[in-house]
C-alpha cells in the first residue's frame, strides 16, 4: 500500500507538468487550429536558456546560487516570451490560414532553429544545476516505508496546478478571454462584432509561450538539465496529450495530460520501462481514433 501511494506521490509533478503544457498549448491551438510542434520547441529552449545563464552568472558573475538561479529564470521568461511572440506575429499568424502541412512544416523548423541557438551558445555541453531545495517532506509516516516528495516537487506541483487554475479563471472572467473564446469558436463572426482577431492571435500564442517558458524553468529546476532535443520530444508529446481532454479546452486538456502523467507513472512503477512509451502513445492513438472528432479547419 505504501509503495502505491509513493508512486501516485511521484506522479504529482509529472502530472502537474504535462496539465500545465497542455494547457498552454490549448490556447494558442484554439486560434491556430493547426499542429503545431513550437510550443515544445519553446519549453525546452526556455530550459536551456536558464541553464545558460545561470551557469554564466555562477562562474563568471560569481553570484550566490539563488541570486543565479533568478537571473536565469529571468532571462529564460525574456528568449522565450521574446521567441513566442516573434514567431506567432511573424510565422504562424501569416500561416494559420494556409494548409495545415505548411504549419507543421515551419514549427519543425522553427523547433530546430531554437534547438540549434541553445546547443551552439552552450557550446554542445550538458550543464547541470547543483541539487537544491530537495528536503523530503513526509507526507505518510510508515515507519517501513515513508511516503515522501522533495520541497522542490511539492513547489513546482503546487505553482504548476496554481498556474492552470489562475490561467482557466482568467480566461473564463476576463474581457480578453470572451475576445478569445470568440475568435476560437469563430474567427469570422467576431471580426463582424468588432473583435480584433489578429490582435487576439498574436496574444494567445504570447501567453502559451509565457506558459510554455515557466514550465521549461521549473522542469530543468527539477530535474537538474535540459536536453538540446527536448523540444522535438516535448513537441509531439504535448501534441498527443493535449488532444486527450480536447485541444481546444484548455481546462479538460489539462485534465487529460494530468491522466496521462499518472498513467505514465504508473506503468513505470509496475511494468516493463521498456515498453512504457511505446504503450502509452499506443493507448493514446487508438483512443484519439475511437473518439475522433473533427477540430482542423479544412
Amino acid at each position: 500500500m505504501a509503495y502505491f501511494l509513493q508512486q501516485l506521490a511521484s506522479a504529482l509533478p509529472i502530472a502537474a507538468l504535462y496539465a500545465l503544457l497542455a494547457f498552454g498549448y490549448s490556447i494558442a491551438f484554439s486560434v491556430t487550429r493547426r499542429a503545431d510542434l513550437t510550443y515544445g520547441a519553446l519549453f525546452g529552449f526556455s530550459g536551456q536558456i536558464f541553464l545558460l545563464f545561470s551557469d554564466f552568472a555562477w562562474n563568471r558573475l560569481w553570484l550566490v546560487l539563488p541570486l543565479a538561479l533568478a537571473l536565469g529564470a529571468v532571462m529564460a521568461l525574456a528568449y522565450t516570451f521574446g521567441a513566442g511572440l516573434l514567431i506567432g506575429r511573424s510565422v504562424m499568424r501569416r500561416l494559420a490560414t494556409n494548409s495545415a502541412n505548411t504549419v507543421v512544416v515551419a514549427s519543425l523548423g522553427v523547433a530546430l532553429v531554437l534547438m540549434e541557438l541553445s546547443r551552439l551558445a552552450a557550446e554542445t555541453r550538458s550543464l547541470w544545476l547543483p541539487p537544491f531545495l530537495n528536503t523530503p517532506v513526509i507526507l505518510w509516516p510508515d515507519p517501513q516505508f515513508p511516503v515522501t516528495l522533495t520541497l522542490i516537487q511539492l513547489a513546482n506541483t503546487l505553482l504548476m496546478v496554481a498556474l492552470v487554475i489562475g490561467g482557466q479563471v482568467f480566461l473564463a472572467r476576463s474581457a480578453w478571454g470572451r475576445s478569445w473564446r470568440a475568435v476560437s469558436d469563430d474567427a469570422g463572426a467576431a471580426a463582424l462584432c468588432g473583435v480584433d482577431g489578429r490582435r487576439v492571435f498574436i496574444a494567445a500564442y504570447a501567453f502559451s509561450a509565457l506558459l510554455a517558458a515557466i514550465a521549461g524553468i521549473l522542469a530543468t529546476a527539477y530535474y537538474g538539465t535540459m536536453d538540446f532535443g527536448a523540444g522535438i520530444v516535448f513537441g509531439v508529446k504535448v501534441l498527443v496529450i493535449a488532444a486527450i481532454g480536447g485541444q481546444t479546452a484548455p481546462l479538460l486538456a489539462a485534465l487529460g495530460a494530468a491522466a496521462m502523467g499518472l498513467g505514465e507513472t504508473l506503468w513505470s512503477a509496475y511494468g516493463p520501462m521498456l515498453w512504457r512509451d511505446f504503450a502509452i502513445f499506443s493507448f493514446l492513438v487508438l483512443l484519439l481514433v475511437l473518439t475522433r472528432k473533427e477540430q482542423f479547419q479544412p
